[in-house]
C-alpha cells in the first residue's frame, strides 16, 4: 500500500492551459464555425467566444487580431490575462 501511495504522489500533474475569452460588442459578427487565430481554436456562442491554445504571445496582439476578425470586444482575457480597461481600449482602436 505504501508503494502505491508513493507511485501516485510522485505522479506528474499535468496542468490545463487557460480558456481564453472574448465578449463581443456586436455578438452578430460571431460565427459558428471554429475560427483559428494565432494558433488558438476560438468558437462563439453569442457574444462570448472561448478558446484553447495560441502561440505565446502578450494578450494585447492576440487581441487585436480577433477585434479584426469579430469587431470590438467589451473583455478579453488570453490565457488567463485579463486586460485591463486601457488595454481594452487600444485594442479595440
Amino acid at each position: 500500500m505504501f508503494i502505491a501511495a508513493a507511485l501516485f504522489a510522485a505522479a506528474p500533474a499535468f496542468a490545463q492551459t487557460p480558456m481564453s475569452n472574448a465578449v463581443l460588442v456586436d455578438a452578430t459578427r460571431a460565427t459558428a464555425a471554429r475560427t483559428i487565430i494565432d494558433g488558438a481554436i476560438r468558437r462563439c456562442e453569442g457574444a462570448t467566444c472561448t478558446a484553447n491554445g495560441g502561440a505565446n504571445q502578450p494578450a494585447p496582439p492576440h487581441c487585436r487580431r480577433v477585434v479584426a476578425r469579430f469587431g470590438a470586444v467589451s473583455s478579453f482575457s488570453f490565457k488567463g490575462v485579463a486586460l485591463s480597461a486601457g488595454h481594452l481600449s487600444l485594442c479595440n482602436a
